[in-house]
């Protein structure tokens, strides 16, 4: 562990009641969790959060999953179809800050903790709520996942070859993109609720926030006038070159550099032929403006090719950017993880938890004064729930065995 890391407290004594399962919600919570926050995961007996992917009378050989999205957080299983479990359930919620959810579309109105019910119990509650679709769609009542969202909000239709079909993203934004724009606005609702006591119903729908990170998009729909494009490694709507992926050596699946010149620093092409040995094309006229690089857009791919295939990736990456043009190498997930100076950073932590063996992961990327937070392994399943019982609602050893035998707990 880095001890380049810190516990952040800025929501030290807030109190969240995490209903959420999967990636979508639990991102949120992780995020408020590494900001100091008390999350408690309202789990089942048994299996609990599906994200999970426990199987009944089997070891768990797939943990990863929950881990990149439950850490720093507490567990506790509460039988929410018991009166009592239920009943115990509402007594947390007068003690929190916060309640969220991300079941299917009525399920958590079917369990009894609608948002009127809770606003009863705790009329300061902010009570969020991350669904696929929003009240109004006519989908509002569909099951959404990550891609779902992803597709129906318009990040397949863009990405992908020029020519070929919509492709899916290679990365969750539908799900924890929503998570984190739910965290940002229950951070609001927290700040204005010390003014006025106030809580408030937050919703967000995953395809509507997948629009929201769209807005490049829309705005080149803007300029041309037709639905944005794909464009491969190229950026529709951006009419400069020599812009894209050039290949390097030694030719593996990932060994590409990202090279970007901007049209506003008509210098970067000048730089750029001097960086790879072709001085004689500078003042050409054939390229002289972006848009005659664009028009002869294979003839400077070519030349900028020639050049990248003879360095590695990481070579590229380092000439380029240090001749002031932007570049970036393709690193894949084992790069990243190997590479030591995120985890110097505290960027990349190792969590060591009591069940599983140490896995290394991203951490909260933000750092403050200095550091970013520190990683605390996820909960094992139920292993808070006397605890949490015993801080929240102060009930002893006795009171939290007679919940058990009676299957609330």
């Amino acid at each position: 562990m880095s001890e380049n890391t810190a516990e952040f407290k800025f929501l030290t004594g807030v109190k969240i009641v995490d209903f959420t399962q999967f990636e979508a919600g639990p991102s949120c919570t992780e995020a408020l969790a590494w900001l100091g926050a008390d999350v408690v995961k309202i789990e089942n007996p048994g299996l609990g959060d599906p994200g999970r992917r426990l199987r009944k009378g089997q070891p768990d050989n797939d943990p990863y999953y929950f881990h990149v999205f439950n850490a720093n957080k507490r567990s506790i299983t509460v039988n929410l179809k018991n009166p009592k479990g239920l009943a115990l359930v509402k007594d947390l919620l007068r003690k929190a800050d916060v309640c969220i959810e991300n079941f299917a579309p009525g399920a958590i109105e079917r369990l009894g903790l609608a948002y009127d019910v809770v606003k009863e119990v705790n009329p300061g509650i902010i009570y969020a709520q991350v669904k696929g679709f929003g009240e109004g769609s006519p989908y509002e009542k569909n099951l959404a996942f990550d891609m779902i969202a992803q597709a129906a909000g318009g990040t397949f239709s863009v990405t992908g070859e020029k020519d070929g079909p919509p492709t899916r993203p290679g990365f969750s934004l539908g799900d924890t993109g929503t998570g984190m724009l739910m965290a940002i606005t229950i951070l609001g609702a927290l700040y204005k609720r010390r003014e006025t006591g106030e809580g408030h119903k937050l919703q967000v729908a995953m395809q509507d926030a997948i629009m929201h990170y769209m807005r490049i998009n829309f705005a080149t729909q803007g300029l041309t006038g037709r639905a944005a494009e794909r464009g491969g490694s190229k950026v529709p709507g951006v009419n400069n070159a020599p812009m894209g992926l050039y290949p390097c050596a030694p030719g593996g699946p990932n060994d590409y550099v990202f090279i970007m010149t901007s049209r506003a620093n008509p210098d970067h092409w000048d730089r750029l032929l001097k960086l790879v040995g072709r001085e004689d094309l500078i003042g050409d006229a054939r390229y002289a403006t972006p848009t005659d690089r664009v028009a002869r857009e294979d003839e400077v791919d070519a030349v900028i090719a020639a050049w990248t295939k003879t360095r590695t990736k990481h070579e590229a990456m380092t000439a380029v950017g240090e001749a002031g043009i932007p570049a970036g190498a393709v690193l894949d997930t084992m790069e990243l993880q190997n590479d030591i100076t995120f985890e110097a950073r505290g960027i990349m932590q190792t969590m060591v938890h009591p069940v599983h063996k140490p896995f290394k992961m991203p951490a909260w990327p933000v750092r403050v004064d200095g550091k970013p937070a520190r990683i605390k392994h996820s909960p094992v399943l139920g292993a808070n729930t006397a605890e949490v019982l015993g801080e929240w609602l102060g009930m002893d050893a006795a009171a939290v065995a007679a919940l058990q035998n009676d299957g609330a707990v």
